[in-house]
């Protein structure tokens, strides 16, 4: 089975997971829009859910597919947040926003009651990092602030090429809250939840991909079929 189409098995797998009644977050990206896509199909089977969309792009799609909105305005609470993640690691950590959603992602994630992530099975890594880890930051005094990125990376071990992120037409990548995202090439985080924390605490630090005891669940889908890994 191609990539797609083991992206597509997990987020099945996770819908599992969802009951008449339930207010849901919906997550972004290409995994989790496999997820909203199919829960479009149980809604017009007669499923009555309603979803809080973590991006635009997710709402659009949510629309297309008939699924009902609403907002953390309007509710207090969400039953469940179904999202992919770009790298998941043993404990269930995650580092999220290749696609630049990570500030209404861990908003509506730490609103829930309950987060399952979906991804096909690459996803799994020993020790986060690999993948790049976006930082979304304010535009403003953004030499002082990747300064200080720098400085919680060495405080934490850790060291890399730190990118200012390009959309598509080579200008500045700007999120739907309007801010900008740095990359960190760090290769390896040697401690994901302190330097979570001391990412946290910069002024001009939006917030960063790193998902920190969010996530309950993970369903992975590999050639080898569909492995569940819970949180202990």
């Amino acid at each position: 089975m191609d990539m797609d189409g083991l992206k597509r098995q997990a987020a099945a797998q996770a819908l599992e997971h969802v009951r008449d009644g339930m207010k849901l977050g919906l997550g972004t990206g290409s995994t989790a829009k496999h997820f909203v896509e199919l829960l479009g199909m149980r809604v017009r089977d007669g499923l009555s859910v309603i979803g809080v969309p973590t991006s635009e792009a997710t709402r659009i799609n949510a629309e297309r597919c008939g699924i009902a909105l609403t907002t953390l305005d309007e509710v207090d609470r969400l039953d469940l947040t179904v999202d992919g993640a770009d790298e998941i690691d043993p404990s269930l950590n995650l580092i999220k926003g290749g696609g630049g959603a990570l500030l209404r992602e861990k908003i509506v994630a730490a609103a829930s009651d309950r987060m399952i992530v979906i991804a096909d099975d690459s996803k799994w890594v020993d020790v986060l990092g690999r993948f790049p880890l976006p930082v979304e930051v304010i535009p403003f005094g953004l030499a002082a602030t990747r300064r200080a990125i720098g400085k919680a990376f060495a405080q934490c071990g850790d060291s890399g090429q730190m990118v200012l992120r390009k959309g598509k037409d080579g200008h500045v990548f700007v999120t739907d809250g309007g801010h900008w995202i740095v990359d960190a090439h760090l290769g390896r985080i040697t401690d994901a939840p302190r330097l979570a924390g001391l990412l946290t605490s910069i002024p001009g630090v939006v917030e960063h991909g790193l998902f920190i005891g969010l996530a309950g669940m993970a369903v992975l889908a590999g050639a080898g079929g569909i492995r569940v890994v819970e949180r202990r």
